[in-house]
């Protein structure tokens, strides 16, 4: 992989996938906090300690936001690589790169 544009191709799309992977842990976690704050009011747990997991789920909810944000910008970064470089389009990287743009959402 001496050529250049094959080794930013490949860097993008671990950008990507790390993101993508990081919103997604996130997602996760939000769901879990928000069902262990269901189950702690249904119990009747303290009201302190709802309190600090509904604190925790907050903070989630506000990394999904970043997360997406940061997404958009590596998508929008990897497809203008892809489009720029259409001349590699048999290299696997450049074909991992469509791939993860497909599994993110974004057709190209």
């Amino acid at each position: 992989m001496a050529d250049p544009r094959q080794r930013q191709l490949k860097i993008k799309t671990g950008v990507v996938r790390r993101i993508f992977k990081e919103e997604k842990s996130y997602k996760s976690e939000s769901k879990q906090h928000e069902e262990k704050v269901q189950t702690m009011k249904e119990d009747g747990s303290d009201e302190y300690l709802i309190k600090k997991q509904n604190q925790l789920l907050q903070e989630s909810t506000m990394m999904i936001g970043d997360c997406h944000h940061r997404l958009e910008a590596a998508c929008e970064s990897l497809s203008q690589l892809l489009e720029t470089e259409k001349e590699i389009e048999d290299t696997e990287e450049y074909k991992a790169a469509c791939e993860i743009l497909k599994e993110v959402g974004i057709e190209f």
